[in-house]
């Protein structure tokens, strides 16, 4: 007799708890964003494309539902429910009816990181307490690239009675136009002097011309070499002098009003302690062979200087490209020192010599070194 008295109560337990789960609700329909005018207007960029990031893409809400009575306990299990049309086709329409999207203007992409509601009973009966969680990813469109910008985090909290979800859809809006707000006031702020944003790019250059008593010799027209920058003791074998010429670049760069400014000096310059000559051979016919070395240098110099122009550069890309574009014409500078040796004998072919000496002043005078 006992052991069935047991077994009713346990019947009975069980049909609680299992008609408990199955509580009736009311089915929640999709939530609709609705298209608002902006409090603000972009003058920076347009809504270009929409991506979706998140990790969860089933709904963008999990909502308390309504007891399918009003006696009935408030559900402890939240619903999904995603926006009408799907998450991103939900965003992506609100974006584009909000306000009017100038494709004159940059173009951004924005990555949907998360775009959730989730409800929890609250505290009060009667009561759900919802928590919205915003995060946005934005990349610049720049010459067909993606180029990421800055990420945004924000959200709202409400609280609503559990019979009306009314409060929802406006505060999920202005969640989401919050996160539009900031790439708003970023952007203005950042347009003239960010170089992620930059429209342009200027080349210029400088020539670093000093005359000092060091070891090394920068190029100036007025300034030939002389056989006191041969300090080097001279070596043995069958040539009478070696000049070490060579060329370099630095420099750094700025965003001037929405414009980077590649600001390159370019240094063409003789290092004495490299640079040696034999007693025998100090006459001006052998300094004019050596000066000859140091003047195609200096045109090599002024050919990089002309292959680094803002049509030849990306603004993605434009240091490598520099870097790139500079050690071809260092190639091309040893290339031609080799020629320039090979046919005048290292200066033993006065005829050869002489038209050497003819084709670089006729460039040197092409470029503007030389009068």
């Amino acid at each position: 007799m006992a052991r069935y008295r047991i077994a009713t109560w346990l019947l009975i337990v069980l049909t609680l708890v299992c008609g408990a789960a199955r509580q009736p609700t009311v089915k929640m329909a999709p939530i609709v964003l609705r298209p608002a005018p902006l409090p603000f207007t972009p003058k920076e960029f347009y809504i270009a494309e929409v991506k979706d990031e998140r990790e969860d893409r089933k709904a963008v809400a999990y909502l308390i539902p309504t007891p399918a009575s009003p006696g009935l306990p408030l559900p402890t299990t939240p619903q999904p429910v995603d926006l009408q049309g799907g998450g991103l086709a939900g965003i992506r329409e609100f974006i584009q009816r909000s306000w009017s999207q100038n494709n004159k203007l940059r173009p951004l992409i924005i990555r949907l990181k998360e775009c959730k509601v989730v409800e929890t009973p609250g505290a009060t009966k009667g009561r759900v307490e919802g928590k919205i969680t915003i995060a946005l990813a934005y990349d610049y469109r720049r010459e067909g690239k993606p180029v990421h910008l800055v990420e945004y985090r924000g959200g709202a909290r409400y609280s609503r009675p559990a019979n009306s979800f009314s409060v929802i859809e406006p505060t999920l809006r202005q969640s989401l136009i919050a996160g539009i707000r900031y790439i708003n006031i970023w952007m203005d702020q950042e347009a003239g002097r960010n170089e992620k944003l930059a429209t342009g790019i200027q080349v210029n250059f400088t020539d670093y011309i000093r005359d000092a008593e060091d070891d090394t010799v920068f190029y100036t027209p007025n300034r030939p070499l002389k056989w006191n920058d041969f300090t080097a003791t001279p070596r043995g074998g069958k040539y009478a002098a070696l000049v070490f010429p060579s060329f370099a670049y630095q420099g750094g760069s700025e965003v001037v009003n929405g414009v980077i400014q590649l600001n390159l000096t370019v240094k063409v310059y003789v290092i004495r302690s490299s640079s040696w000559v034999k007693d025998a051979a100090r006459d001006a016919y052998s300094l004019n062979h050596e000066q000859r070395h140091f003047d195609i240098v200096k045109l090599v110099a002024e050919r990089f200087k002309r292959k680094i122009q803002p049509d030849s550069l990306t603004l993605n890309d434009y240091n490598s490209m520099v870097q790139y574009k500079f050690i071809e014409s260092f190639r091309e500078m040893n290339r031609m020192q080799e020629k320039y040796d090979g046919e005048t004998g290292h200066g033993t072919n006065s005829g050869a010599q002489e038209a050497w000496n003819s084709r670089i002043d006729a460039d040197l005078r092409k470029y503007g070194i030389k009068q």
